[in-house]
């Protein structure tokens, strides 16, 4: 099912000891796909669901050995920096997921290949599938040299402090819970979904954002609520 012509830089970037053509086929296979294909009985969304979990525990792993001197508030916020969906998307293309992805005809038109909610989610996928395939060692060997590729750029242009965090800090400066962020509307066909969410505080809506998925509407809402707010984005 998998060409292995079709991204030579891909495949060669997986581990050796990876060698589950079952998972890393389920990890590529996106539900477009799977809409179209019959035979197919499962896309990569449990595998995501999976991968997401993993993503967190190593990185956090990574950041508290590598900053011992540092508080739990910037180690989170630079694991966010890290797990978000751009970042994880930016990821996927420097190895050249997209070229792998097996997608339905209508996603495959529409530029699937290169959509950020996609690339996130399989590679998220793919690092669940690395983990059931060997070992959690080999998920670190494998993702470690990408954290500190990137480490000292997120550093130098802060871009740990995602408005999300920002907006959470924020409300429990102020006594309040957790910022809560509510689904309002998913329009569009599936590999063009728009997703609006709105964020609140005590009790009252502060705004609403827009996004390609869930994770890019909720980060596009707090950064609006940030700028009503008057805060720092």
């Amino acid at each position: 099912m998998l060409d292995k012509n079709a991204s030579s830089r891909f495949y060669q970037s997986l581990p050796e000891n990876f060698t589950d053509k079952f998972l890393l086929t389920r990890a590529l296979t996106h539900r477009s796909y799977l809409n179209e294909n019959r035979a197919v009985v499962e896309d990569n969304q449990r595998l995501e669901f999976l991968g997401d979990a993993i993503l967190a525990y190593i990185v956090a792993e990574w950041l508290y050995n590598h900053f011992p001197e540092q508080k739990e508030g910037f180690l989170t916020k630079m694991r966010s920096a890290l797990v978000h969906t751009e970042q994880l998307a930016f990821f996927a293309r420097k190895i050249d997921l997209g070229s792998a992805l097996l997608l339905g005809k209508g996603e495959e038109q529409a530029g699937g290949r290169d959509r950020t909610a996609i690339l996130c989610d399989a590679f998220e996928a793919l690092i669940a599938a690395i983990y059931l395939g060997t070992d959690i060692q080999t998920v670190k060997y494998f993702f470690y040299p990408m954290i500190e590729s990137q480490i000292d750029t997120i550093l130098q242009n802060h871009t740990e402090e995602d408005p999300k965090s920002i907006l959470q800090e924020w409300s429990q400066a102020q006594g309040y819970a957790s910022p809560v962020y509510s689904l309002e509307r998913e329009n569009g066909p599936d590999h063009e979904k728009v997703f609006e969410v709105s964020v609140s505080v005590d009790g009252k809506e502060l705004a609403q954002g827009t996004g390609g998925s869930k994770q890019l509407a909720e980060k596009a809402a707090a950064s609006a609520a940030i700028r009503k707010l008057g805060l720092r984005e």
